[in-house]
């Protein structure tokens, strides 16, 4: 039986966290419920309870993130939030850690607000690619606001202050309420058609996301996108961030700010201008003071003081040259020459008919030495072979039976001994000019020394 293999608690902890944290569902998860057990920690944290009537979830909103906050928490109050599901390795008990959260008494809005924003991020409108630049020194800026509200005023003062030569164009809209989207989006439209206007300031002054929402419907969003003119959006205070704040190609925290970030500053340009001014009188100066330099150099110089003795020497120093020339000339034209005639050598030397005759002589000296070598290797063969024959001839059997002698074969067998053969057996003996069939009659043994 296998032993049983126990974990720690601290081990089985992290497995569980690691499982939370992995689950795309729990790592960004809106939920809704009433505040309870709320506490607000020295340090900035929010510690709450999250509940609806079946099941409740401890949560945490850090002081980083809480700050953002318009509204303040209490107990019993209903909320839409955002955030991530994971474990606190302490206790063991899984929280919610809260990233956004907002009054469910506007928590449709909100959504609609996310959703569109995700919709419109994914076509690419709030892409800095598409952003135009705003111009340095705008003649005319156009804005579109209500025309009585506080934001109208702030723009036109802040703009006669830092650049009054700029003409301002109101061009009306409604800001607030269920007409003021399509209001506010026919003022874009409305001021692209002028073609006069360099940069458009599109806003209006803070409030609560109703009263703001018309910087975040769809047709704001897309007419601000198709916008020729490039707009800065001005809506509510520096914390609110409306649709019209992504797409527009500035985003201003407040009317004045955009009203700054359109014009430059008059005293800034002045001081600018001024130094300019200082900087191009030191370089016309200096510029002035090395040409005068130059022409004290020139009017003190050799050439404008004795202006003919140097008309003399250049005219000895051009004969010098042009008899250099001359005769460089010449020192080139013989060695082309003579590289020539090396050439017209070289090439005599390997034209193809020369060639062919030498190869001719060449071949006809090599045939006579072929020859010549062909005829002693047969006359030295010839005797060689005449020698062997005459070796041959002597050590051959048939010479030997012209003195007589005959050989004696049984069934193709030379016959050198009488024991090689019994008494009636056929031999067949060859003699000089011909073969004898024969039969032993007898057989008669001698000694080797008789």
């Amino acid at each position: 039986m296998s032993e049983i293999k126990y974990v720690t608690v601290t081990a089985l902890t992290k497995y569980i966290k690691r499982k939370f944290d992995v689950d795309p569902h729990l790592t960004d998860i809106w939920i809704k419920g009433e505040i309870s057990n709320f506490n607000l920690h020295s340090r900035g944290h929010m510690y709450f309870t999250l509940k609806d009537e079946k099941a409740r979830i401890q949560a945490v909103m850090f002081a980083g993130t809480n700050k953002s906050l318009k509204f303040k928490p209490e107990n019993g109050m209903k909320v839409l939030l955002r955030g991530e599901i994971s474990v606190y390795e302490q206790s063991g008990g899984y929280q919610v850690y809260v990233k956004e959260m907002q009054p469910d008494g506007i928590g449709s809005l909100y959504l609609a607000y996310e959703e569109l924003k995700k919709t419109l991020q994914k076509e690419g409108l709030f892409d800095s690619v598409h952003k135009k630049p705003i111009p340095k020194y705008p003649d005319q800026i156009g804005v579109i606001t209500s025309p009585t509200g506080a934001a109208i005023r702030d723009i036109l003062t802040t703009i006669n202050r830092r650049y009054p030569l700029a003409k301002v164009i109101l061009i009306p809209a409604l800001v607030q309420g269920v007409q003021a989207g399509a209001s506010v989006a026919e003022a874009i439209k409305m001021a692209n058609q002028l073609g006069t206007l360099d940069v458009l300031i599109v806003g209006r002054g803070g409030g609560s996301i109703e009263e703001l929402w018309a910087f975040n419907e769809e047709i704001v969003a897309r007419e601000i996108f198709a916008s020729q003119i490039p707009i800065i959006s001005a809506v509510g205070h520096e914390t609110d961030f409306t649709i019209a704040d992504f797409v527009a190609d500035l985003r201003a925290p407040t009317p004045t700010g955009a009203a700054e970030l359109a014009v430059p500053h008059f005293s800034e340009l002045m001081d600018r201008i001024s130094e300019r001014k200082n900087r191009l009188k030191r370089s016309i100066q200096e510029k002035i003071t090395s040409n005068k330099n130059r022409l004290n150099h020139y009017q003190t110089s050799y050439a404008f003081k004795y202006p003919k003795q140097l008309y003399l020497q250049k005219e000895q120093q051009l004969d010098l040259v042009v008899e250099r020339l001359h005769k460089e000339g010449q020192r080139a034209i013989i060695h082309k020459k003579d590289t020539f005639r090396h050439l017209e050598n070289r090439l005599a030397n390997v034209h193809p008919k020369d060639q062919v005759n030498r190869s001719k002589e060449a071949y006809e000296s090599l045939m006579n030495k072929l020859n010549r070598e062909m005829s002693s290797v047969l006359t030295q063969k010839h005797s060689q072979f005449k020698e062997t024959i005459a070796k041959l001839n002597a050590l051959s059997p048939l010479k030997v039976m012209d003195r007589g002698y005959s050989l004696v074969y049984h069934e193709k067998k030379l016959i050198k001994s009488i024991n090689q053969i019994e008494a009636g057996q056929i031999l067949k003996v060859q003699l000089k000019d011909g073969n004898l069939d024969c039969q032993v009659q007898g057989i008669e043994e001698r000694t080797v020394n008789e």
